[in-house]
């Protein structure tokens, strides 16, 4: 069981670290501002589903492997820049539409929540970075390590879904706009393809 002063002491660095500019929040950023503030809490949701299995992953001993192993690494940050390229893919070719006064698909509930969940689950740094940051805060003398772990993880996910909600909150605010003016859904739509290939590279770039 964990003390008091570790859980606050947890929680306080969590939603630091949860604001911080990274490729979650950019992501919740650019589909709120491009579908809605629901759409938002919606890929939020996915995000933090995929933290559930990262969690399990450290907890279990998996991450290990991607540690150790630069095959698996290798393997996964490739997967997840192809996953950010088509991506990229799809917002250019949401901008060209705009642009000939097409309306872009909305896409679905599922569809946005499994591109939060593979967003998660394609990042092996979040893997490597659980794997560094929970164990500080868990003591062998309290009990299982295992299930402080299960618990260090669930309070990240608290303070990462509460932060990337405001987020989707106040970046959602200007989703109207957009939804009114063809030419600022092209502008976005285009912003958004150059981010999701600045975040492939970025991944794709990533040491160990």
């Amino acid at each position: 069981m964990l003390s008091t002063e570790t859980v606050l002491t947890f929680m306080l660095a969590s939603v630091l670290l949860s604001f911080s500019p990274g490729p979650d929040n950019i992501f919740v950023l650019m589909q709120s501002a491009i579908h809605g503030r629901k759409a938002g809490f919606i890929v939020t949701l996915g995000l933090c589903t995929g933290l559930v299995f990262h969690t399990l992953a450290v907890a279990l001993g998996v991450a290990v492997i991607f540690q150790v192993s630069e095959a698996a690494f290798v393997a996964l940050k490739i997967i997840g820049a192809i996953y950010l390229v088509y991506l990229a893919w799809l917002s250019f070719k949401a901008g060209a539409a705009a642009l000939s006064e097409t309306p872009p698909a909305r896409l679905s509930a599922l569809a946005l929540y499994k591109r939060g969940v593979f967003m998660s689950l394609t990042n092996p740094k979040l893997a490597i970075f659980f794997m560094a940051f929970l164990p500080q805060f868990a003591n062998p003398q309290l009990g299982s390590l295992t299930m402080q772990l299960l618990q260090l993880g669930g309070l990240f996910i608290i303070a990462g879904f509460s932060v990337m909600s405001c987020i989707a909150y106040l970046s959602g605010t200007i989703s109207h706009w957009f939804k009114e003016s063809a030419s600022a859904q092209s502008i976005i739509n285009k912003l958004a393809g150059v981010v999701f290939v600045g975040l492939a590279i970025k991944l794709i770039t990533t040491e160990r």
